[in-house]
């Protein structure tokens, strides 16, 4: 399986308007299948606390030499900063999450059927493997190695259907903001 490749499309200091962006990305999705995805660097209690009562089943590692993680059965209270991840949530979920990072690094990814058909840069209807929207929460990129004080929105297009990121941002009102790169899974 092929990674997808992501493009910048907004940063904001408003979370709001970063969800209202991901919103009318949406509308214009197949949103057939439809999960979403979380990934967040956690340092504190105060935000550990509630993502687990959120996200009960969510894995999480140590990035470190100290080899702690959910797999191990260790308590990640006792291990943090941790990376913390969870798969296939519903989108009821977003705000709550949302609502439990304060300054935590974090991403939220749509994953959902397809993009539409984009003739004007001659694309048919793009599959699921570049599918995706993400909002990275307090960190400039997808990678969640630059922290920042404002969010990101990403669109995701397959490498050969590069020019597919662009037009999704004129969708919206907006225009690409950065360069493509490598989506991690």
């Amino acid at each position: 399986m092929a990674n997808s490749y992501a493009q910048p499309i907004l940063r904001t200091t408003d979370l709001s308007e970063g969800l209202r962006v991901v919103e009318r990305l949406l509308a214009i999705a197949d949103l057939r299948e439809l999960e979403i995805d979380y990934k967040a660097h956690v340092s504190s209690i105060r935000t550990l606390t509630p993502l687990l009562e959120l996200l009960p089943w969510a894995s999480w590692y140590t990035e470190d030499d100290r080899d702690a993680s959910s797999e191990a059965g260790d308590d990640p209270s006792a291990h943090l900063p941790i990376c913390l991840r969870s798969w296939a949530q519903s989108p009821e979920t977003v705000g709550s999450f949302l609502d439990s990072l304060h300054d935590t690094p974090a991403t939220v990814r749509w994953d959902f059927r397809g993009w539409p058909a984009a003739p004007e840069v001659g694309l048919d209807s793009g599959g699921s493997r570049g599918a995706f929207v993400t909002l990275c929460v307090n960190v400039r990129d997808i990678d969640l190695e630059e922290p920042a004080t404002d969010h990101t929105v990403f669109v995701h297009v397959k490498q050969i259907e590069a020019e597919r990121a662009p037009w999704l941002a004129a969708q919206v009102g907006l225009e690409v903001i950065g360069d493509l790169v490598m989506a991690p899974y």
